[in-house]
């Protein structure tokens, strides 16, 4: 009787943690605004048994997204065929800004979590890196062969540039509309990528 008693606990204990999970998603897909008493809300459970399960906003939240974004190899499927690290990267850009429009009450509680604490930087999600490699991998053996240096230099501008933070200065500070702050995000993507390119001889 006691290990039944037991087992009924694990997995109600099991239940609770789903329903958690279930609700921090349902959120997430509705782009609303993540806390965690709205999760609790969502998942019918109080405040204080979510933080029982999860012992903070981003862990729940990284835990939530694990496996919604596909693999870089994936993402850029599309112009897989392409060797122009503009074009790649351009569709790279726009491929990450977008689906952070789409799930941005997720990552700006993720930015803001990790803002004010940056110990908890490591479960934010690190999309962009993968994407701009994968952009870049073109170059590889032309600018990252030439000037190891310089192609670093160039990832890190394009990790400022295609990234959550710029996506939110031109909605936020600059008051673009969606569509208009994705477009010059991919700009200056762009143009960033293009100036690092070497000349064809």
């Amino acid at each position: 009787m006691a290990s039944q008693t037991g087992a009924g606990r694990t997995n109600q204990k099991q239940r609770t943690r789903t329903a958690i999970l279930t609700a921090a998603r349902e959120l997430i897909d509705a782009g609303a605004e993540m806390t965690m008493p709205a999760i609790a809300r969502a998942a019918l459970v109080s405040e204080a048994t979510a933080y029982r399960y999860f012992a903070d906003l981003p862990s729940l939240i990284s835990e939530a997204l694990a496996g919604a974004w596909p693999s870089p190899e994936e993402a850029l499927a599309p112009v897989a065929d392409s060797a122009d690290p503009v074009e790649r990267i351009a569709f790279a850009c726009e491929y990450l800004l977008r689906g952070i429009l789409a799930k941005q009450g997720s990552v700006r509680a993720m930015i803001a979590a990790t803002v004010t604490r940056p110990e908890a930087v490591a479960a934010r999600p690190g999309i962009r890196f993968g994407l701009i490699d994968q952009a870049l991998l073109p170059l590889e053996g032309t600018l990252g062969a030439a000037d190891p240096d310089a192609f670093a230099q160039l990832k890190r501008g394009l990790a400022v540039v295609v990234s959550a933070e710029a996506l939110f200065v031109l909605t936020d500070l600059c008051r673009l509309e969606a569509d208009e702050a994705v477009a010059s995000a991919v700009r200056t993507a762009v143009a960033l990528t293009r100036a690092a390119v070497p000349p064809v001889a």
